[in-house]
């Protein structure tokens, strides 16, 4: 995840602290003349002494590391400023899928083993398994002729498996129920234009591509569900039908016994509404369910940018700790004495209690 600082934009959230300057800004004035002091000192031993051999002395000492001390001091104070600028971070691309899961009382036809219900939690479980989820979010609502919002977009596959593992082997719409004998896609297609509303006023919008996974045996054709899905290409997402069923269907179980009511796999108007909403049509059943879910989330992620670059702000004190570390490290190569250590053992004390007061 690669990240580029924006220096332009550096500023402190506690710039009283910079006075603190100061300090190191006298001792680089002392440094210097101390410096100057031994550059003439050396200048006048060369005059005046005679050697046998070109005598061979280090630029700067002891000095060096007095240096180090007083620029990793300087990098101390301004990490204690508490430094912050805007950081460009590219990430690996990702995508918003939202699971619209057919309830209605067709999908406890049992042309498909064990029922239609079942076998398309089947598929949804090995479509989740088949996610990276490495920055995908994945959301799930149920829909008959009303929609049931179950997991909002979320990047925590637990959450959508423990939704999965408690669906139970009937839809939570009940057969009792009249609005359970209508498929109402439309609604299903608005419920999740919702989810992705309400995600947006919470956390903000996102470049990621977005998409609706749609599992059904189908519905008439309707005016409802063009407009629907005219709502959904206007919001730049792509509806993707995965059709559950056989076109031979059975009779839907009837708890009041009233006549059978024969149900079957609406291919056409599943073709038809992968078309019209941009995306592609699927059958549980022609290919493995890992192969199908994999070329679902192809077909998705296929409209995913290699990159993507957010903007935010971030705080830079570590990293002036870090190179104050290495700078005090780099002059204690030049010590010697037992003095000096027991400096750089009082500058790693001082480092040690900024960094203690800056995170408290």
């Amino acid at each position: 995840m690669p990240l580029w600082i924006d220096f332009s934009t550096l500023s402190f959230r506690e710039p009283l602290y910079l006075w603190l300057l100061c300090a190191p800004g006298v001792l680089l004035v002392v440094w210097t003349w101390h410096v100057l002091r031994r550059r003439r000192d050396e200048r006048r031993l060369g005059r005046e002494r005679v050697m046998p051999v070109v005598e061979r002395r280090p630029v700067l000492g002891d000095l060096a590391f007095w240096a180090a001390v007083g620029l990793a001091t300087i990098l101390c104070i301004l990490a204690l400023a508490r430094p912050v600028a805007r950081v460009s971070v590219i990430r690996r691309a990702s995508a918003d899928i939202v699971v619209l899961l057919d309830g209605s009382a067709s999908m406890h036809v049992t042309d498909v083993a064990p029922d239609r219900w079942r076998r398309s939690v089947q598929f949804l479980r090995v479509f989740g398994e088949t996610l990276s989820w490495k920055g995908d979010r994945v959301a799930l609502a149920l829909f008959a002729f009303h929609a049931a919002p179950q997991v909002r977009l979320t990047k925590d596959p637990n959450a959508l498996f423990f939704f999965i593992d408690h669906l139970g082997n009937e839809s939570p719409f009940p057969l009792e129920d009249d609005p359970t004998w209508n498929t109402n896609i439309e609604q299903g297609v608005s419920w999740g234009l919702k989810l992705i509303e309400v995600d947006e006023r919470l956390f903000g919008r996102n470049k990621n591509p977005k998409a609706f996974v749609v599992i059904s045996d189908g519905q008439a054709w309707s005016g409802t569900v063009a407009r629907a899905l005219d709502a959904a290409r206007a919001r730049d997402i792509r509806v993707f039908v995965v059709g559950v069923g056989t076109t031979a269907g059975g009779v839907i179980p009837d708890p009041f016994g009233r006549p059978p009511l024969h149900a079957v796999l609406d291919r056409q108007s599943l073709a038809e509404i992968a078309r019209i909403g941009g995306g592609q049509y699927f059958e549980i059943g022609r290919e493995p369910d890992r192969v199908l879910a994999s070329r679902i989330i192809t077909g998705i992620r296929r409209r995913i940018p290699v990159t993507q670059e957010e903007e935010s702000t971030e705080e830079l004190y570590w990293r002036f700790l870090f190179a104050a570390a290495i700078v005090l490290g780099g002059g204690s190569l030049v010590l010697s004495r037992r003095v000096e250590l027991a400096w750089l053992a009082a500058a790693a004390l001082v480092a040690f209690l900024v960094i203690a007061n800056t995170v408290r």
